[in-house]
């Protein structure tokens, strides 16, 4: 009969556990804080507009959001994502607010990561560039945020249209005043009587229940937002995590509301933690197309 082997005892320990959770946690933590965040997800997005003019079909749009420099976004990944954007060679580049984070560096560096910001920038090729304030950009100093812009060459829509044209037809350019922080005019904002389609920046996503409920609301084609980052944390089955006020209800990407259409770009950085994960870094490529 063979000899009795007593049974041994597990070597799976709560100090194993602890370690291995720890290891994992901190694998986790390196992914999302290192190689995650610095991933840039180029998405391409036709988008058909009504009564389209044949000399903006295929009118290339690059929109650009929430940069946040330098809590968390390093110069280095701004100047990548403006190298990626002018290789694409866009007609038109759009920025859809927070170019700073307004927190606890910003009165040690906002002065200077607002600068640096808007000297990267000013290195975009495209034709044409114009910028609208997040709610960062108000809570830090709007004055100061619109004085380095302009100074370097963006433009910057606050509460404002003007026409782009193209061989004698147009479409029009609004940018509204942040949603969220400061007083957003649609009257002002929206033209009266638009003789092409009509384009909106508005920093927060949110914001397009209240235009659809604007006299005005007919005319607009296009809403572009960024603020919600996509929720910058996304779990399998429980979808984004972090979610900021007025950028709960439309999160990311494309929707339709009956003509208006809304686009949410997920932006380049991060806010709270620079953590990103299953929700990398977005610039938005649209091409207009007629409907």
């Amino acid at each position: 009969m063979p000899g009795f082997t007593p049974p041994q005892p597990s070597r799976f320990t709560r100090r194993s556990f602890l370690i291995g959770t720890g290891t994992v946690a901190a694998g986790l933590a390196l992914y999302s804080g290192e190689f995650a965040r610095h991933e840039i997800d180029i998405v391409y997005r036709p988008i058909a507009i009504t009564n389209l003019p044949s000399p903006f079909h295929d009118y290339r749009i690059v929109q650009l959001s929430d940069i946040h420099l330098d809590e968390y976004t390093e110069p280095f990944f701004l100047e990548r994502i403006v190298h990626q954007v002018n290789s694409l060679a866009p007609d038109l580049v759009l920025l859809t607010g927070d170019f700073i984070t307004h927190g606890s560096l910003t009165f040690i560096a906002g002065r200077h990561a607002l600068r640096r910001c808007a000297e990267i920038l000013a290195t975009l090729t495209a034709p044409l560039r114009y910028a609208i304030l997040g709610n960062h950009d108000v809570s830090f100093n709007a004055p100061l945020v619109i004085e380095a812009l302009t100074s370097h060459g963006t433009p910057v829509l606050v509460n404002q249209h003007l026409p782009i044209e193209r061989n004698g037809t147009r479409l029009w350019l609004c940018g509204v005043d942040d949603p969220g922080t400061s007083h957003p005019d649609l009257d002002l904002t929206l033209p009266v009587k638009p003789d092409g389609p009509v384009l909106l920046m508005a920093h927060e996503p949110d914001f397009a229940d209240h235009v659809i409920a604007h006299p005005r609301a007919s005319l607009v084609d296009l809403m572009l937002a960024g603020h919600s980052h996509g929720g910058q944390i996304r779990l399998p089955f429980l979808g984004p995590l972090i979610l900021p006020p007025m950028g709960e209800k439309y999160p990311e990407g494309h929707y339709r509301f009956n003509r208006m259409q809304l686009y949410v770009n997920r932006g380049i950085g991060t806010v709270g933690l620079p953590f990103r994960l299953n929700c990398p870094p977005e610039v938005t490529v649209i091409t207009l197309q007629p409907a």
